[in-house]
């Protein structure tokens, strides 16, 4: 009997302990964001290092940050010409609200036909739960052939706020050859998918001042130019008719895609008829010599993520608005730097802003980009993976999407991340009733563990 054969009798003879196993983790409401919950996140960050424990990992420790502690453990048993594995996870969740809209207890986990619905099920618990345990059929029955670190965190979800510090004070530690990150997901059950880009992010807020108070806008309109109109005015001329993007310089450094990456995003399943249908827009629109797929995955960005001005309680209220607010995120490829980005942002503003209004740019949040081979040797293991386990080649795609850690540990720890994960699109993520597809779970279980085995 092969190594891989064992192991996977080991999964399959041990499902319903996993499942078991996972509600348990699900039942500590870990949500990250919420004062009243501090306590539930160190019990979740401790329920991960038992885990890791019990598993025979060394060094297992729940190390502080600056907010929500991370856990790591390692087992570097393979030898030094083994690769090392690190595999990132996070512990913490979002909020339940609104709860009324819950079918079932949020922290109770239920199994529905071919579902498990609870918080965390799919973002990322389950995701975690999966990766646990596959590697303890792996250690419990022929030992594993790769080092094997973890990297578990509390804080993605209210954006990995001390990651960036612990990761920069810890790369020694966490050295690793690359990092196997289950937090992505899967286009469809019968879809295996492997991210192989992210998109990075900078995030503004664009203020416009006018008058020093609200004025009447029948006394001083036509002569006051309206902080509001302005700011839309602004807005409206970061595209063109065609989608593009007019700040200055600001696809100086985007890189053309190549044959190979075309053919890949033209494979997707994804049509523009199930777009249509998931948005709910009568008409898709972007750079019309792009597909919507690449738009998504390989095409920086800019959009309006909110917009405030003067009165919009019920009713009416003639005031000519003393300022106007936008939120404005931009989504940035592979070279893009979230620096030079803002100076961009800056220079249109400043040609374009007329000189009857004030303005202040505030950046909020920056990312940047992430690309790995497809062709690297960590892609190679868990695509043939894919490949034993659901009898097809699994889908390429870039996600649109930023994952904090990814972009870090590829700057600090020289590290890709290799980009997957078991959750479907209509899992219900962030959502009320979220949900993870229980046999979908059990196949990606065995995808682990012939991904492991694949480098003996």
């Amino acid at each position: 009997m092969t190594d891989a054969r064992k192991a996977l009798e080991y999964v399959r003879a041990n499902k319903d302990r996993y499942l078991d196993e996972l509600k348990e983790f699900i039942s500590i409401p870990s949500v990250s964001t919420l004062d009243e919950n501090k306590g539930d996140m160190r019990r979740a960050a401790e329920w991960v290092a038992a885990q890791l424990r019990s598993l025979g990992m060394n060094k297992v420790q729940i190390m502080p940050t600056g907010g929500h502690p991370v856990v790591y453990g390692e087992w570097m048993g393979a030898g030094k010409s083994a690769p090392t594995i690190m595999i990132y996870g996070h512990y913490d969740v979002q909020p339940v609200d609104p709860i009324e809209l819950w079918k079932s207890d949020p922290f109770n986990a239920v199994v529905k036909g071919k579902y498990l619905f609870a918080r965390g099920s799919s973002d990322m618990k389950g995701q975690v739960v999966a990766s646990l345990k596959a590697v303890e059929a792996i250690v419990r029955t022929t030992g594993s052939p790769v080092n094997i670190k973890w990297l578990v965190e509390g804080e993605e979800e209210i954006g990995s706020e001390n990651l960036e510090a612990f990761i920069k004070k810890n790369k020694k530690l966490l050295a690793c050859d690359f990092c196997l990150n289950p937090d992505a997901g899967m286009m469809g059950p019968d879809k295996p998918t492997i991210t192989t880009g992210l998109r990075g992010l900078a995030y503004f807020e664009l203020r416009v001042y006018g008058p020093d108070k609200d004025l009447h806008s029948g006394l001083f309109g036509g002569t006051v130019h309206n902080p509001a109109q302005a700011l839309i005015e602004l807005v409206a001329g970061m595209h063109d008719k065609n989608g593009k993007i007019t700040l200055p310089g600001f696809y100086d450094k985007v890189r053309k895609l190549s044959k190979k990456e075309r053919a890949d995003f033209k494979r997707l399943p994804t049509s523009n008829k199930e777009l249509l249908e998931l948005t709910g827009v009568p008409a898709l629109w972007g750079e019309p010599q792009f597909t919507p797929l690449e738009r998504v995955g390989a095409r920086p960005t800019l959009e309006v993520n909110g917009l405030y001005s003067g009165f919009t309680g019920q009713g009416s209220k003639t005031v000519l608005p003393a300022e106007a607010m936008a939120k404005i995120s931009c989504r940035l490829v592979p070279d893009q730097d979230p620096l030079e980005v803002e100076k961009q942002m800056r220079a249109y503003l400043k040609k374009n802003a007329p000189k009857t209004i004030k303005w202040e740019l505030i950046n909020l949040h920056s990312a940047g980009a992430a690309l790995v081979d497809s062709d690297s040797a960590g892609v190679r293991a868990l695509s043939k993976a894919f490949e034993t386990v659901w009898g097809k080649r699994p889908y390429f795609r870039r996600e649109g999407g930023s994952i904090g850690s990814v972009v870090l540990l590829q700057q600090y720890v020289g590290a890709d991340s290799l980009l997957t994960g078991f959750g479907l699109p209509d899992d219900n993520i962030h959502s009320p009733n979220e949900r993870m597809h229980l046999p979908t779970w059990y196949k990606g279980i065995e995808a682990f563990v012939h991904f492991f085995y694949n480098f003996q």
